[in-house]
């Protein structure tokens, strides 16, 4: 007797901490909206904070515009929706401290090289 949910290769994790992760080992930027707002994030790091998962990144587009000021941005995980990995390339921010007490609970984060 066949399984299809067996047959092939896995899927790949869906959701947002999957795609999240992704992104963050891939170097990859992830298409978003917050706020009711679309735009594109270059996540650096997500981590706990009472309880509750966040992610820091760079915003490199906010509805299709390049934002007003270049800064490593903190968004709690609930309030991202329509998440999805994109094509885009970025490289590690300047402005990001890995070392920082504020990722203490880091469960990941990107490769400062």
């Amino acid at each position: 007797m066949k399984y299809p949910e067996h047959d092939g290769p896995e899927a790949a994790p869906q959701g947002p901490v999957p795609t999240i992760f992704e992104a963050i080992v891939r170097k990859r930027c992830i298409g978003l909206t917050y706020n009711r707002v679309s735009m594109t994030m270059a996540p650096h790091v997500i981590y706990t904070k009472h309880d509750d998962l966040f992610v820091d990144g760079v915003v490199v587009d906010r509805e299709g515009k390049p934002p007003k000021e270049y800064k490593v941005g903190t968004f709690k995980l609930t309030g991202l929706s329509e998440l999805a990995l994109t094509d885009r390339p970025f490289v590690t921010s300047d402005l990001f401290d890995p070392g920082s007490f504020k990722y203490a609970d880091a469960l990941m984060a990107v490769d400062p090289a």
